[in-house]
């Protein structure tokens, strides 16, 4: 309520990614206080059994993580597990660092609780991750792994696996990327044949090691039915691990924000609650086409508790949160965990 009534629209009167950098700092050095991060923790964390997810060998304190674009340089995912998440996907992160599209490039719809980005994989590149993922680690991190932009998609596949290999030591699971729609001629990458070279040469690298990594690609919500049973297909003929549901989209369909401001925009991937019923419906398809075959991790339009669970429901196994925890604040972990405990203690009862 707090958040909501005051802090909310306080940091809404200044532009959206200065916001954020500030937040990111604030998150780091505020931790840094004796007993902030202990305190932080015995408010937002909820533990129970029911809660806890075992997936392609690596044990979830609870289904709610942090998506990928939040924490793009992997500078506080330990200061978000504190916040009662259960994992923190990193990145995206590229070989070389690169700047991303220029400013302004991150947009809110408020009348619709959304956000347009065209972000275009801005971090500091591989080697400043690997430094910073060298810490230790509180909380299960995901690496999510792209080409830069300047690497033409003939050459993709040997970014992936720089990135593949620089990251195998300090990530417990792997997210492919090439499904973002801000990266010129990125989402080609998403053709059958494509994709399926550069998850079958990471699955030769990954089953070369000692201890290998879990393996998901991160789909689009704008894929046809037809490109959704390839990548079930995929799945199967590479033996990758799972998938992540779904990234940005480029529609914008039924928005209550008014179509000059849409088009003064301009491009850009939509995220937060617009996403939130295609999201859950490529979930469903995925799980039902598939027999469950294989994990998924829902990501789209959770803005609320209620939201997670309808995505769990459908067929999810973890779900992610960026623009929920935006426009919702610090504290929609715990809402949600104690939300979904409740539920399913119902349900177990």
């Amino acid at each position: 309520m707090i958040y909501r009534c005051f802090l909310r629209p306080l940091l809404f009167r200044f532009d959206p990614e200065n916001i954020h950098h500030v937040v990111v700092r604030l998150l780091r050095f505020g931790f840094r206080i004796p007993g902030v991060r202990s305190c932080m923790s015995a408010l937002t964390t909820v533990k129970h059994p029911l809660l806890e997810r075992r997936l392609f060998g690596l044990t979830f304190q609870n289904p709610v993580g942090i998506a990928a674009g939040f924490d793009k340089n992997a500078e506080v995912f330990n200061e978000l597990s504190a916040l009662g998440f259960s994992h923190i996907e990193v990145g995206t992160v590229t070989p070389k660092g690169q700047p991303g599209n220029p400013r302004p490039r991150l947009f809110r719809l408020v009348a619709d609780k959304g956000i347009i980005n065209r972000m275009g994989f801005n971090n500091q590149g591989l080697e400043a991750a690997v430094q910073k993922l060298k810490a230790p680690h509180r909380t299960i991190i995901g690496g999510n792994i792209g080409k830069n932009t300047a690497t033409p998609n003939s050459h993709a596949i040997e970014d992936y696996v720089k990135n593949f290999e620089g990251l195998f030591d300090f990530v417990d699971y792997f997210v492919v990327n090439v499904s973002c729609p801000n990266i010129s001629d990125l989402r080609e990458l998403q053709d059958q044949e494509a994709l399926t070279a550069i998850l079958t040469r990471l699955q030769q690298i990954n089953n070369s090691r000692p201890l290998r990594k879990p393996i998901l690609l991160k789909v689009s919500p704008d894929l046809n039915n037809q490109q959704l049973d390839e990548v079930i297909e995929m799945v199967k003929t590479t033996g990758i691990d799972g998938v992540v549901a779904v990234n940005t989209t480029i529609t914008r369909h039924g928005l209550q924000t008014d179509k000059e401001t849409i088009a003064q925009i301009g491009n850009g991937g939509l995220s937060g609650q617009p996403l939130r019923d295609r999201a859950t419906e490529i979930i469903r398809y995925l799980a039902h086409k598939s027999g469950k075959a294989f994990p998924i991790i829902g990501v789209g339009g959770i803005m609320s508790p209620e939201d997670a669970l309808e995505k769990l429901n459908a067929g999810a196994d973890l779900v992610q949160i960026y623009t929920g925890f935006i426009y919702s604040g610090p504290l929609i972990a715990r809402r949600i965990n104690k939300y979904l405990l409740k539920a399913w203690k119902g349900q177990s009862g």
